[in-house]
């Protein structure tokens, strides 16, 4: 029979579903030795779902309420190797960062998280232990972003894929797009620029963990400031993105689709404890700001004088034109991730 249900405690495995109790030297190790649908009970077994999700897992396709008749929906994924590495990150900390991407990209749009569905790859032999915690991470992260994982699927994969596809209610509002920017608003910032990649650049310098301890978790598990769109204190804009490409390339995401310029404020943007991490691995604070990616913060645009909502700080204005400037002049460096070109983000400085 099935065998689902297992508690961790102390290393050690034991059973807390009906059947005969599985001693730990019996308990299956390997998702092969669990097989696939003892595999997904048990990634279910006494989750909670978001009153959002009317039918979780167990029947042929979830159900999910769209109360506003329209729903967001985005979809992006982390492949081993590529975007994340096992000796870096925990599989919680995966888990978490999987479902976090994905929440910035639904609350980016002026929408609340309500489910999530998740395609997990992995190999064979890889331990029921890392499933168990990866699960462990996407529903922790699920929960502080509003929702509950609704449904997904298992395949065997050469390497660990985690898919995720995200859905939000816009709660009678409208959609908050890239599109609505206008010469003389005000450019603003929710949340942290740099960190991720401050992050990355310490794990591919082997840096001191203590020293940079702050950097390498923003990078393991990326703090989308869901509150700063969510919260009582939201007052829209004109124009809103997740910042996860870098701040230049998702600004000029913004740029290009409302057909204006940006510029930005060095001065603005500065963080001083960011310069001090950028001295000790002679690094470019301002390219992590600027370039860096992975962050999830939020980007929006503000017409100019309006009081800007809690937790947002102004970086810039928008301007006639085209593209993103600095102080008035374009940036030297590279301007963020672009998935076909550059290094990954498991092995070289460019983020994702």
């Amino acid at each position: 029979m099935p065998c689902t249900g297992y508690r961790r405690a102390d290393s050690s495995w034991h059973y807390l579903g009906k059947g005969p109790v599985i001693s730990e030297s019996s308990a299956p190790r390997t998702v092969r030795e669990l097989g696939e649908f003892a595999l997904i009970e048990r990634i279910n077994a006494r989750r909670v779902q978001a009153p959002a999700v009317l039918l979780g897992p167990g029947d042929d396709a979830a159900l999910v309420a769209a109360p506003d008749g329209r729903f967001v929906v985005t979809t992006d994924m982390l492949v081993e190797g590529r975007h994340f590495r096992r000796d870096w990150s925990s599989p919680r900390e995966i888990g978490r960062k999987a479902i976090a991407q994905n929440a910035a990209d639904v609350v980016a749009m002026g929408a609340a998280p309500t489910a999530f569905v998740v395609a997990l790859g992995c190999p064979a032999e890889t331990p029921v232990e890392v499933v168990d915690e990866l699960a462990d991470g996407m529903w922790a992260e699920a929960a502080r972003a509003g929702g509950s994982i609704a449904g997904g699927d298992l395949v065997r994969s050469p390497e660990l894929v985690v898919s995720v596809t995200a859905f939000g209610d816009l709660r009678g509002k409208a959609p908050v797009t890239r599109a609505g920017a206008r010469v003389g608003d005000t450019v603003a910032v929710a949340g942290r620029l740099g960190w991720s990649a401050a992050g990355l650049a310490a794990l591919t310098a082997s840096a001191d963990a203590e020293e940079f301890a702050e950097a390498l978790a923003a990078h393991r598990v990326p703090q989308p400031p869901y509150e700063a769109v969510l919260g009582s204190s939201w007052r829209a804009g004109h124009s809103l993105t997740d910042v996860s490409d870098g701040l230049l390339a998702d600004l000029g995401h913004i740029a290009e689709a409302s057909g204006v310029g940006i510029d930005l404020d060095a001065a603005a943007l500065r963080d001083p404890a960011l310069d001090a991490l950028a001295r000790r691995l002679d690094a470019d604070a301002a390219q992590w700001i600027l370039a860096g990616g992975e962050d999830h913060a939020f980007a929006g645009t503000w017409p100019s004088g309006a009081e800007l909502p809690e937790g947002w700080r102004a970086i810039g204005r928008v301007t006639a034109g085209s593209g993103v400037t600095v102080d008035g002049a374009r940036h030297e460096g590279g301007n963020g991730w672009e998935s076909f070109r550059g290094a990954d983000s498991a092995s070289g400085p460019d983020p994702r």
